[in-house]
């Protein structure tokens, strides 16, 4: 992979990892529609990391007493602090690495299709939209429960479909479940952090196991863009979201899904 390709895609990952537009499916279609050969797992590693720490470096104030709050909240066998939301986070968690661990084969073989991410697309873009518009309400993180936790969860597991995006499908959730706009989007990006972690171990064992040649010039620059984009894709996303909504996002998954029809069928 040359040095362009892998700012390219870097830029990619980090631009849509966080944004609800999906990564899995421009990470897919770009070797599709450019003809370069698949970025390979170590690849995917790189950019993964470069997302996780660009989270944790922007909420790492939030992230910091979470974590704390969680392991105080054990030795006083009660609530402390944040740790409430903390845990719904680890509880939210478990539904995508149950689907991960006994769908994943699946879901990178046959759902990996330009049909299956077209259709994917709209069908979230549709119910993002209509949760933006009549199920936003005024909850907050604070009022986040273990029930709210499994639900967002169960659609992160979703999201595993190349073409819905993670983010997309979780944040649809929130607003269903009566959250504001801020507070839907901050625990996804929450919730983001102990999945992405996961994913980038199984590429790690994959390529330890597997005894996969690394192009470690391709790895540190993908992870860096990808790192620079991530971070300053949630800084913008988050300080439009009140004035524009998810209308850009739910616009652009519509187009995205034309031009695709057009080009493919």
């Amino acid at each position: 992979m040359d040095f362009l390709q892998s700012i390219i895609l870097g830029i990619i990952q980090g631009i849509t990892e966080f944004l609800p537009i999906s990564s899995s499916a421009h990470l897919i279609l770009m070797p599709i529609l450019t003809g370069w050969d698949d970025q390979g797992v170590g690849f995917d590693l790189a950019v993964h990391v470069g997302t996780l720490l660009a989270v944790i470096l922007y909420f790492r104030k939030d992230v910091s007493e979470l974590f704390i709050d969680g392991f105080r909240s054990i030795a006083a066998r009660q609530h402390v602090g944040q740790s409430r939301l903390g845990w719904a986070v680890v509880v939210g968690t478990i539904p995508a690495c149950i689907a991960g661990i006994l769908l994943l084969d699946y879901i990178d073989t046959a759902l990996r299709a330009v049909g299956v991410i077209i259709t994917t697309t709209v069908v979230f873009a549709v119910l993002l939209a209509a949760a933006d518009r009549f199920a936003r309400g005024s909850r907050t993180l604070q009022d986040i429960g273990f029930k709210d936790a499994i639900i967002v969860g169960l659609a992160q597991a979703v999201a595993l479909i190349p073409g819905t995006s993670r983010s997309g499908a979780t944040i649809t959730a929130g607003l269903f479940l009566g959250l504001n706009r801020e507070s839907a989007s901050k625990f996804s990006f929450f919730m983001a952090i102990p999945i992405t972690a996961a994913a980038a171990l199984v590429k790690l064992l994959t390529i330890a196991s597997e005894s996969i040649a690394v192009d470690w010039l391709g790895f540190l620059v993908g992870g860096i863009v990808s790192f620079l984009t991530a971070i300053t894709a949630i800084h913008f996303f988050l300080k439009w979201l009140n004035a524009f909504g998810m209308w850009p996002y739910v616009i652009y998954r519509l187009v995205l899904a034309v031009v695709l029809y057009f080009l493919f069928f």
